[in-house]
Formats: structure tokens, C-alpha cells, sequence
């Protein structure tokens, strides 16, 4: 499934392993995109894998001219070796009946090349929410049970609200709570995965709707940064509004171009 840019395979024991979920507003995979330009990633293989639409664009993290014209797929991986990290971004949807095998075979090799832990960023439809959820903060995670007691801790620390279960049934009282994360693409299936093959997984998600959701990305990755501290704040002001995520280039038409001057 993976194949590496070089000709060995890096050793990522130890490594936290990032990965989108393809959800609502697309949120997660702009938080990727903000984490990896930021931090200036190295691109070091990509999977090989049916399961995705396919597709192929210029480099979206393009610095200069000489390397505007490096060519980008659907799925790649990016590594900073300094961190730990390690990191999946997803560029297509997945084919019908097609997100569930792959959600295993990337669990499989996460598993298999002894990452020390897994944290998928995704979203929820804001209009899901019920009262309770309306009247609280818009983030939420959810953890496996095999997550490192340091984790739980570090995280229980910083008084995050976990996902609340909700009917599995909507609108059916006797009905059975369980997890329901709508909009949340493959979130809820990488998360019972991991859990069935017990690997230490933290999920984070943002409440959203559709429309502009960089605020939405810059969010998440900030909320992110609360527990990993991948970047630290500027100077000695300690807020989030201090820290510089860097956008992409490929940002500067996320809407496309602007209205030609003709139709006026």
C-alpha cells in the first residue's frame, strides 16, 4: 500500500501518525494542509490504493518556481523526522463500498510500521448538534481504549468535552446511544477500526457548516496545538491568535478565480 519515495522504507516506530477524515467542509484536510505547510514537510511516498478516485495536480505547497511543477495524487505522506511526525493528506473521495477496506489496510500498515499513535482530524454537520451541544464550545474528541494513560490524562487536563452519544435511531426514544458523527465521511468507520484492532487513536472534530471553513481549518489545527504544541506561540504572548500557520499556495484559489472584468 505504501510506496516510498526513496528506495528504503522509513522506520516510523514511535511516530504520531495524522491523517483527514474527507468530512463536512472538508475542514480536516485543510487542517493538514496548514500543519504540513507550516511545518514545511518532506513528501516521502504515497499510497497506492483503488480505493480513492484518482487524480493529479501540480505541487500544492509550492514555494518557488522550480518546484511549482512536481506533480501531487490522491493520497501521499509527509514526515518530519525532528517531531515524530508523520503525517497522511487525502485528496479525493472515496469509490462506493470502498472507504471501509481502506480504512483497514492504512490501519493495518499504521499498525505494522509501530506508530506510537493515530489522530484523525474530521467534522460534524453544526446542524446535527442538540442543545447541549449548542451551548458548549464546537470542538469535540473522542479516544480508543487503548490510548496511553498520558495521553488521557494530558487531555482530560485541558477540559475538552468528549463526543456525546447520541439515539442510534434519531428521533426514536427507546432507541440504543451510540457514537453518530454526521458529515464526519470515514470517521466513524477509522474509528471502529481502531478500536477492533487496538491501536491508540485520538479523534478530534469540529462542529461546521459548508461554505468558507478555513476559519474552521485554523481552528482545529489550533485546538490541535493545544495538546501537541506543533508550533509555539510568537514572542511571549501565549494566545492562539499569536501562532503563524502558514497558508499554502494552492489556498490562493481555493474559490476559484475572480469574476472577469467583462461582466461589468
Amino acid at each position: 500500500m505504501f510506496v516510498p519515495c526513496g528506495e528504503s522504507v522509513p522506520d516510523f516506530t514511535g511516530y504520531t501518525f495524522l491523517m483527514p477524515a474527507v468530512s463536512v467542509g472538508n475542514v480536516g484536510q485543510l487542517a493538514m494542509d496548514l500543519i504540513i505547510s507550516t511545518l514545511n514537510m518532506c513528501k516521502i511516498g504515497y499510497f497506492y490504493t483503488d480505493c480513492l478516485v484518482p487524480m493529479v495536480g501540480n505541487n500544492p505547497y509550492a514555494t518557488a518556481e522550480e518546484n511549482s511543477t512536481e506533480l501531487s495524487i490522491n493520497a501521499e505522506i509527509y514526515s518530519l523526522p525532528s517531531k515524530k511526525l508523520v503525517a497522511l493528506q487525502l485528496r479525493s473521495i472515496f469509490i462506493k463500498y470502498k472507504s471501509k477496506p481502506f480504512c483497514e489496510k492504512l490501519l493495518s500498515w499504521v499498525k505494522s510500521s509501530n506508530c506510537a499513535k493515530v489522530i484523525v482530524l474530521s467534522s460534524s454537520h453544526s446542524y446535527h448538534r442538540n442543545d447541549l451541544q449548542l451551548r458548549s464550545t464546537p470542538f469535540r474528541y473522542l479516544l480508543t481504549p487503548f490510548v496511553q494513560k498520558s495521553v488521557q490524562t494530558k487531555i482530560m487536563s485541558l477540559n475538552w468535552e468528549e463526543m456525546e452519544k447520541s439515539p442510534c435511531i434519531p428521533e426514536i426514544d427507546d432507541s440504543e446511544f451510540c457514537i453518530r458523527i454526521p458529515g464526519g465521511g470515514i470517521t466513524k468507520t477509522v474509528y471502529d477500526e481502531g478500536c477492533s484492532k487496538e491501536i491508540p487513536m485520538v479523534v478530534l472534530l469540529k462542529f461546521v457548516s459548508e461554505g468558507d471553513n478555513i476559519p474552521d481549518a485554523l481552528g482545529l489545527v489550533e485546538y490541535l496545538n493545544e495538546w501537541l504544541q506543533i508550533i509555539k506561540p510568537c514572542g511571549d504572548d501565549p494566545t492562539a491568535s499569536a501562532l503563524k500557520w502558514k497558508m499554502p499556495s494552492s489556498w490562493r484559489l481555493l474559490f476559484g478565480s475572480g469574476l472577469p472584468p467583462a461582466l461589468f
